[in-house]
């Protein structure tokens, strides 16, 4: 029998770990509903059609597809082989899978939002806290299963809504306690680069291979442009694009120079001066990055990555407008931008600069001693009452000797035993320790009940 094992990719979380996420989920949560935004959840799975083509080819090649039931059966078996044979060939069947888990959040949402459109209070603002799947190759911040955390806007076109999106990442990565550079770049900007270098169809090309750029560098990103066709002039123009830099103000003036000719380029240097120039965001830690081109097709205008400053890490957050997301479902006409925080990389950096609060893994506070029957159930009663009052505590599961209890509580992080025996149980009073400082003390069990722990 082969040892057991995790698929690779995914992870167990201990208790430890699980009330750390929390903190994070229930810290991004607060702040989603501190800006007016309805919680939401949609399934699993979807119909592969809903998923494929949204992504991109790369993309597309990370789906993770869910076999049909009854693959096996006898009446099956020659369209089975027939499918796989057009599988092997890169081509999808549904013969063999008509279903898939879900890559990310925002496809699901526009699809809910084409559903339900009619019925939805325009702007909806919504945010989803679900787990997502990549068969992507795992590696430190790369995994195969793992949370988002979105918050989208549809039915408006107002760059308020990126303003408001933007101050949302700050307003969290504060109260984290993680220094990040909210980075943005515009689609338009993107299309812009591409007409200048010959034309819009060269667009995709020119922004998967820009999107590489941390990764492989310049010269591979050249070599792979001229590949997809690119002559020198163009490759040039590009490499001058990638080379902008300075401060906000003087990138976009160089930007400018480059493809000011453009009027989508124009239009694309205008919305990002909006949110430069928002009262709310000046003293925000906003840079623009002109290499940022997030892969996936469906962006059209503002785009966001968020980059922890102190660890070395990849994106912990991104998103942008996609205006025409759900035509995609025959439903034009609504636009929509949002963002997302990847708890799994937030998570890594906040272990790694220790910043979780340490009353963040406070679990059980009391441990009563179980001494004997009648013992016990005057302690069960009140624990009952502590509970009540919203104090954790459990009762030692069996009678037994205090040194074992006492090593119960040591392993468990409890920080306050009470100790009712024969005596207290006569004299209706309790022991208290607290196992931090030694201290004990005696008190009355109605005293008990307003103890501060």
């Amino acid at each position: 029998m082969s040892k057991v094992s995790l698929p690779q990719g995914t992870r167990d979380f201990s208790a430890d770990v699980v009330r750390k996420r929390n903190y994070i989920f229930n810290t991004i949560r607060s702040v989603f509903e501190l800006y007016g935004f309805q919680p939401l959840e949609t399934p699993a799975m979807e119909n592969l059609e809903t998923l494929m083509g949204k992504y991109g080819d790369e993309g597309d090649k990370l789906i993770f597809k869910i076999l049909n039931n009854g693959l096996d059966r006898p009446e099956k078996k020659e369209k089975t082989i027939a499918a796989f044979e057009n599988i092997l060939a890169g081509k999808n069947n549904t013969a063999i899978t008509e279903r898939a888990l879900r890559y990310d959040l925002t496809i699901p949402f526009a699809r809910f939002v084409a559903m339900n459109h009619q019925q939805l209070v325009m702007p909806f603002k919504r945010y989803q806290i679900q787990p997502v799947w990549r068969a992507d190759r795992p590696q430190r911040g790369r995994y195969r299963e793992f949370y988002q955390c979105d918050a989208d806007i549809v039915g408006s076109n107002s760059l308020i809504n990126e303003v408001e999106l933007t101050n949302i990442y700050a307003t969290v990565f504060k109260q984290l306690g993680i220094d990040v550079s909210i980075r943005i770049n515009n689609r338009k900007i993107l299309a812009a680069l591409a007409e200048v270098c010959g034309g819009a169809d060269k667009m995709i090309d020119i922004t998967i291979a820009i999107d590489k750029l941390d990764k492989i560098g310049i010269d591979k990103v050249k070599e792979e442009l001229t590949n997809k066709g690119l002559n020198e002039s163009q490759l040039n123009t590009i490499e001058k694009y990638l080379q902008i830099d300075g401060d906000n103000r003087s990138k976009l003036q160089k930007l400018n120079s480059l493809i000011g000719i453009s009027a989508i380029g124009k239009k694309g240097i205008e919305e990002i001066e909006f949110i430069l120039n928002h009262t709310s965001t000046k003293t925000l830690p906003i840079v623009t990055d002109f290499t940022l081109a997030r892969g996936l097709n469906y962006y059209t205008g503002i785009i966001f990555e968020i980059q922890a400053t102190q660890v070395k890490m990849g994106s912990i957050g991104g998103g942008g407008r996609y205006d025409n997301l759900t035509s995609t479902f025959q439903v034009p006409d609504i636009p929509g931008v949002g963002i997302s925080f990847g708890v799994d990389r937030i998570y890594d950096v906040m272990d790694e600069l220790q910043l979780f609060p340490k009353d963040v893994q406070t679990g059980t506070q009391v441990l009563f001693f179980n001494l004997g029957n009648l013992e016990s159930d005057a302690a069960f009663n009140l624990m009952q009452q502590l509970r009540n009052k919203h104090i954790s505590c459990e009762i030692y599961h069996e009678q037994a000797k205090f040194d074992k209890q006492f090593k119960y509580a040591d392993k468990k992080g409890i920080n306050y035993i009470v100790i009712i025996g024969s005596q207290e149980l006569a004299d209706k009073t309790c022991t208290i320790k607290n196992l931090l400082t030694g201290k004990q003390q005696t008190i009355t069990q109605d005293e008990l009940l307003d103890f501060v722990f």
